[in-house]
Parts: C-alpha cells; sequence; structure tokens
C-alpha cells in the first residue's frame, strides 16, 4: 500500500477501488465450443463523492491541537494520524512524483506537497473546495 493509499483509506475513499471485481480471462481460441462476440464490459460505476471539508472540519474539532489542515501538509496529516515527519513527507513528495529542485528546499516541497495532495484527493472522489485547490 502507497503513502497516498493510507491518505485515501483514512477519508474512506481507498475501498471502492479494492472491493471491485476482478476482471473474467478472455476466451481463448483453444477454448471448446463456439465463439461468440466478447461482451461490452459493464460502463463504469461513478466515484463516491466524499466530503472531505466536513471530514477534516470534525476531526480538527474533536483534536486538542490547533491544527491548520487547509495551509499546512504537516497538520493534514496529523488530522489523519499519519506518520508526518519530514522523512514520511519526502517519501509522499516521492511518490507523487515532486519535481527534483523542490525536494531540496522543505518550505517549497511541503507546499507543493499540501496542494498536490488535495488534488489528488479531489481527482479520487472528495469534494474539495475549489480555493484550495489554487
Amino acid at each position: 500500500m502507497g503513502f497516498f493509499s493510507k491518505i485515501l483509506e483514512k477519508l474512506g475513499m481507498g475501498t471502492s477501488a479494492a472491493a471491485a471485481a476482478p476482471p473474467t480471462p478472455a476466451p481463448t481460441a483453444a477454448s471448446a465450443g463456439p465463439v461468440t462476440a466478447p461482451v461490452a464490459p459493464p460502463p463504469p460505476k461513478p466515484i463516491a463523492v466524499v466530503d472531505v471539508v466536513a471530514q477534516l472540519e470534525k476531526r480538527a474539532a474533536a483534536n486538542p491541537q490547533k491544527l491548520n489542515w487547509r495551509t499546512s501538509i504537516v497538520d493534514l496529516l496529523k488530522l489523519l494520524d499519519i506518520d508526518s515527519s519530514f522523512t514520511a513527507r519526502k517519501e509522499l513528495a516521492t511518490e507523487l512524483g515532486c519535481p527534483a529542485d523542490l525536494m531540496g528546499d522543505s518550505a517549497k516541497m511541503n507546499m507543493w506537497l499540501h496542494k498536490t495532495v488535495l488534488a489528488r484527493i479531489a481527482a479520487n472522489g472528495g469534494n474539495v473546495p475549489k480555493e484550495l485547490l489554487d
């Protein structure tokens, strides 16, 4: 399981992809019996939208620390109860394809990482407001 998968899982978003049925094997020419036309795959299921802001605000309200998840990747990870150490953030940045020139500057890497994580959450069905993605 990748680091980003842990984030999706904590938000309740990682389970739908894992529950998808494995593809059925296509018949081969060596199969006995008449050859039939291939069956079209079922239409893709829409991604269930998860209200990320509501979840994170609820977690923040219950947390004794004042965590600013809207601007800080460290606070976002802490709120999700995920390792927020520099080593862990560097691992996440590498997994998400952070440009090498940003990896040497922790502040720039953190800003890139925060925006990218929110964008990827949105791409995976998270309802993230536009102002957090800009």
